[in-house]
C-alpha cells in the first residue's frame, strides 16, 4: 500500500501541464458532476457550500463544507491527498453532498498554511510540491490526526445540517487513507464508516500505531480500496490488513481495483474513470449500510 512513491515517479516523468489539462477537464466533468460551480449546484439544485474554520487542540483548522440546503444528513470527514485542498477535491465533495451527505474537506496542513496551496496536481508538480509539503507532513502523526478528527467530529455534530443521531463517515485518498483509520480509532463512538482509496502506509511493520495495529479501537465498517500497482509492489499488505481486521472483529472489504495509485482523483495523472466510478459506488454502498 503505497507511501506516495508513485507520485514522485510521475513528477520525474515528462508530464506536461498540457496533459494534465486534458485530465482535469474531461475527467472532472465525468467524475464530479453534479455541482461543479461554486455556490449552489446547477446540475442538482439545493447544495450549499462554505469555507469554514474551527478550533482544534493544535490551532485553527480551515476546511470546505458542502451539504444539501434542506434537512439533516450524515456527516462525512474527507481527508485529501498530498496536494490537499483544491477544486478537484471540492468537486468530489460536491458530488457526494448531492447524494445526501454533509461533507467536510479538511486542510491537513493547517498547522503551517491556510487554504489551497496548489490549484491542481499539475501545479503541485510544477511548484515543487513534494519539497514544500515535506515539513508539513512530518507533523501528521497518528496522534495529531486523532486530535484533528476529534475536533472535526465535534464541529460536525454542532451543525444544523448534520444529523447527530446518525454515524459519521470518513474517506481519504493516498496520504489521507491511513488518516481514516486513525480517525475511526480516535472517535469510535461516532465514526461508523471509513474508506481508504489507494492509501499509503496502512501497514507499517514495527509501528504500534500503524493503521492495521489500531483496529482493536475501531468500531467502523471499512472499505480498503487498493491500487493495482501498489498491490504489485507489496502484495502482502492487503492480506496483513485484512487478517488484522478479522482478528479485531472489524467488518472490512479489502479489494484491489483496476487502477494505479491515484486512480480515483480527477486531476491525478493516474485517473481511471471506470475504476473510479466503481470505487464511488462502493463508497456509497458503505455509507448506505453503515451510516
Amino acid at each position: 500500500m503505497c507511501d506516495e512513491a508513485k507520485l514522485e515517479e510521475w513528477a520525474r516523468q515528462a508530464i506536461t501541464r498540457r496533459r494534465f489539462g486534458a485530465l482535469t477537464g474531461a475527467a472532472a466533468v465525468a467524475a464530479c458532476a453534479p455541482g461543479e460551480a461554486s455556490g449552489e449546484s446547477e446540475d442538482k439544485p439545493g447544495l450549499v457550500e462554505n469555507g469554514v474554520t474551527f478550533k482544534t487542540t493544535d490551532g485553527t483548522m480551515d476546511a470546505f463544507f458542502v451539504h444539501p440546503d434542506e434537512g439533516k444528513h450524515p456527516g462525512v470527514i474527507f481527508w485529501p491527498d498530498i496536494a490537499s485542498l483544491r477544486e478537484a477535491k471540492r468537486n468530489m465533495a460536491r458530488r457526494l453532498a448531492g447524494e445526501g451527505y454533509s461533507v467536510l474537506v479538511l486542510n491537513p496542513y493547517y498547522r503551517d498554511v491556510e487554504g489551497e496551496q496548489f490549484a491542481d496536481f499539475a501545479a503541485f508538480i510544477d511548484q515543487g510540491g513534494f519539497g514544500q509539503v515535506g515539513p508539513w507532513r512530518e507533523k501528521l502523526t497518528a496522534e495529531a490526526i486523532g486530535r484533528d478528527a476529534t475536533s472535526a467530529v465535534n464541529w460536525l455534530d454542532r451543525q444544523s445540517t448534520v444529523d447527530a443521531g446518525k454515524g459519521i463517515g470518513t474517506q481519504g485518498y493516498c496520504m489521507g487513507g491511513p488518516f481514516t483509520i486513525w480517525s475511526a480509532a480516535a472517535v469510535p463512538s461516532r465514526i461508523d464508516a471509513a474508506a481508504s482509496f489507494h492509501g499509503g502506509g496502512l501497514v507499517r511493520e514495527g509501528n504500534p500505531l500503524s493503521p492495521h495495529n489500531v483496529l482493536d479501537e475501531v468500531e467502523a465498517r471499512l472499505l480498503i480500496a487498493v491500487a493495482q500497482d501498489d498491490d504489485a509492489d507489496d502484495p502482502a499488505a492487503k492480506t496483513i490488513f485484512a487478517e488484522a481486521a478479522e482478528e479485531a472483529g472489524v467488518p472490512a472489504t479489502v479489494a484491489v481495483y483496476e487502477g494505479d495509485h491515484g486512480w480515483t482523483v480527477p486531476d491525478s495523472p493516474a485517473y481511471a474513470e471506470p475504476a473510479a466510478e466503481r470505487a464511488y459506488r462502493d463508497l456509497l454502498e458503505l455509507y448506505r449500510t453503515a451510516l
